[in-house]
């Protein structure tokens, strides 16, 4: 069992930053594939950027140049930091943790909004 607890969302302007955190518990993190997806308000969910285990990283064409994700595996914690933020941004955040089928979790998800 994995616990993903996210921090880090917030009111910005736009063209302003954040660093958002997820922070785990409960199992051995480096095993895991660990991402963050979105949802804005009647949209689905979709995907922001993954890291492997083994680092590989992936982002959505979106996000590309202005999002870095990264993961501390002695913290427990994936971070998403989030650039050059635009209104279209704006959604719940979550983050994710995969290590196969039957070992997927989420957190409970942070507000990012951008407005002026």
């Amino acid at each position: 069992q994995v616990q993903l607890v996210e921090s880090g969302g917030g009111l910005v302007q736009p063209g302003g930053s954040l660093r958002l955190s997820c922070a785990a518990s409960g199992s051995i993190f480096s095993n895991y594939a660990l991402g963050w997806y979105r949802q804005a308000p009647g949209k689905q969910r979709e995907l922001v950027a993954t890291i492997t285990s083994g680092g590989t990283i992936n982002y959505a064409d979106s996000v590309k140049g202005r999002f870095t994700i990264s993961r501390d595996n002695a913290k427990n914690t994936v971070y998403l930091i989030v650039n050059s933020l635009k209104p279209e941004d704006t959604a719940v955040y979550y983050c994710n943790a995969d290590r196969d089928k039957f070992h997927v979790y989420w957190g409970q998800g942070t507000q990012v909004t951008v407005s002026s």
